[in-house]
């Protein structure tokens, strides 16, 4: 008669250190990234940001302006989206362009043609034009030019030319194949029909002023 049987013997794994050390690090690590996932979309912005182009002195509509949530540096001057109320009806002080941020300078409460000034476009031709880009709020100065042969007396003259200070309120891109940039210069109303009649005649050349407007 056969004994009774005994029961299999269930051997308890023995669970390497190593290994649990090796769980337990990663484990952590994978809280650890949690933790900075969560840090930065905690520090998030929700800034404004321009859709669609706008031209400087044109005024600002809702459909012109978006949000973007984004990580933002301190130094980043922009508009924070629960602002944009505040910008919606301003003019544009500068050339707004799709995919940017919108910052505070940007835009501006008045017209960009303050009262008692006039606005003159002039046209410039490629050799007319500074190297120094023209950007809005630059000062600049009208020349009156001697018109064509009286340059050429021989003499040299002792008066100086006739000059008008006015400052940069948009300049175009160049035009295809002419190369020619209008730019529109603010001046006061006095000087205003003076400047036009100058550029009407084709005697009157535009130069930057220096930094403090002299």
């Amino acid at each position: 008669m056969a004994g009774p049987v005994a029961p299999p013997r269930v051997s308890a794994r023995r669970r390497r250190p190593g290994v649990i050390a090796l769980s337990l690090a990663l484990i952590a690590a994978g809280g650890a990234g949690v933790a900075v996932l969560l840090l930065q979309v905690g520090n998030r912005t929700e800034v404004v940001t321009v859709v669609r182009d706008v031209q400087v002195g044109q005024v600002v509509t809702e459909d012109d302006l978006g949000k973007a949530s984004l990580a933002l540096d301190p130094s980043v001057k922009a508009v924070h989206g629960t602002d944009m109320g505040s910008v919606v009806g301003k003019r544009a002080a500068v050339e707004l362009k799709p995919g940017s941020l919108l910052a505070p300078s940007q835009v501006t409460k008045g017209s960009l043609v303050k009262a008692g000034e006039q606005l003159v476009p002039i046209g410039l031709k490629p050799e007319q034009l500074p190297a120094t880009a023209l950007v809005p709020g630059q000062k600049v100065q009208l020349v009156h030019v001697p018109a064509q042969g009286q340059a050429d007396s021989g003499k040299p003259s002792s008066t100086p030319p006739e000059t008008i200070d006015g400052r940069v309120v948009k300049a175009s891109t160049a035009a295809p194949g002419t190369g020619t940039v209008v730019v529109d210069v603010a001046t006061t109303t006095e000087d205003g029909p003076t400047a036009a009649a100058w550029v009407s005649a084709g005697r009157l050349r535009l130069v930057l002023a220096a930094p403090d407007g002299t």
